[in-house]
């Protein structure tokens, strides 16, 4: 019988040391991922009224032992954002901590049990609550309210200068910021459609589809006269967002942005922006806020509409293990750091980005 026992023996060996390797790898992995995902900086959720309803938010507010911080007040984006941004602001906000400000954030109306509805916003609604937060955030002793300044991205582009017109802000950083809704919208439209390797034949049918909905938004048709319109098929839209488009969908930026001049603004563009126009969106930032010199252009070409490293964002695996194990890494080389030293001293920009490594000979 003995014989028989020294195998079984050896293979309960091996069993329990390749659990054993397992287990060690998935608790360093689990630790990388939790280590990796930790920043320095604390967290509090917060609450602010406005217009009878209340923004549920997250303040984040730096370790440096200062009982006095600077603010960052975010402003979302177009979709459901919640105050986080599925934790995609948290790099952010530490670059934030790093240069003495504080974030505040906050979940869209609708999102994360926040009550009301986003899609029932206009951009004037939203700068109406960016507003009221900045308020809330004056009054607080850990805020200084001479330094307080704003944060949007895309969408953000046509309510940030609003914002400006209704209180003084020190800074604004905008992150691949519309101009003009239409503009952008047929710009996105082609972007795609060139990505997308799309023949004459489809591109000419998607302008002529495009063109019956600007005339539909024109005569302000339902959303009924729209199904009807795209000949009984919807393709994703919902009524609440055909309302919200047709709310706002003559937005432009380019008189509000006079609420900027004088103010210093961070403008980052993407060399991969599929969304937005990013040559017309320079041209208009500097037509209105360049003669003060207030306004410094930081371009970053490895990037796409959300700032994120184009090789990253176009790999799903590449992605979702970035966003596990390095999530500062999801960010265009420089960005973060250029944020960080455009807060220490906002007048004079952020540090250029690096330029690209030379390619191998």
């Amino acid at each position: 019988m003995c014989p028989k026992i020294q195998p079984r023996r050896r293979g309960l060996r091996i069993a329990a040391w390749s659990l054993a390797t397992v287990l060690f790898v998935t608790a360093g992995l689990v630790g990388v991922v939790l280590w990796q995902n930790s920043y320095g900086m604390d967290e509090q959720r917060v609450s602010i009224r406005h217009g009878g309803h209340t923004l549920n938010g997250v303040l984040a507010t730096p370790r440096d032992g200062r009982r006095h911080h600077g603010l960052v007040v975010y402003v979302h984006g177009d979709g459901p954002v919640d105050a986080t941004h599925d934790d995609g602001y948290k790099p952010l906000w530490e670059a934030n901590a790093k240069a003495g400000y504080a974030s505040l954030s906050w979940d869209k109306p609708g999102v994360a049990g926040a009550p009301g509805d986003w899609l029932d916003q206009s951009m004037d609604d939203r700068a109406d609550e960016a507003a009221a937060a900045i308020a809330w955030a004056r009054a607080r002793p850990d805020i200084d309210g001479d330094r307080i300044g704003l944060w949007g991205a895309s969408q953000a582009g046509w309510v940030l200068p609003k914002v400006a017109a209704r209180t003084p802000v020190s800074f604004v950083i905008a992150v691949s910021p519309a101009v003009n809704w239409l503009r952008q919208g047929r710009y996105n439209l082609l972007a795609e459609l060139r990505a997308d390797g799309a023949s004459a034949a489809r591109t000419n049918a998607e302008i002529d589809r495009s063109d019956t909905v600007r005339r539909l938004l024109e005569r302000r048709a339902t959303f009924e006269e729209y199904v009807r319109a795209m000949g009984g098929d919807a393709n994703g839209m919902t009524a609440g967002r055909w309302n919200f488009i047709s709310e706002n969908y003559t937005a432009d930026a380019t008189r509000d942005l006079r609420a900027l001049r004088g103010v210093p603004v961070l403008l980052a563009l993407a060399g991969h922006d599929r969304n937005v126009d990013t040559a017309d969106t320079e041209r208009v930032y500097r037509e209105v806020l360049d003669a003060d010199g207030a306004l410094t252009v930081a371009r970053y070409p490895d990037a796409t509409h959300s700032l994120l490293k184009e090789s990253v964002e176009r790999s799903d695996l590449k992605l979702t293990l970035t966003a596990l194990l390095a999530p500062r890494s999801l960010f265009a080389d420089g960005f973060l750091d250029g944020q960080r030293r455009f807060l220490k001293d906002p007048g004079s920009g952020p540090a250029p980005a690096p330029a690209p490594a030379p390619a191998p000979a």
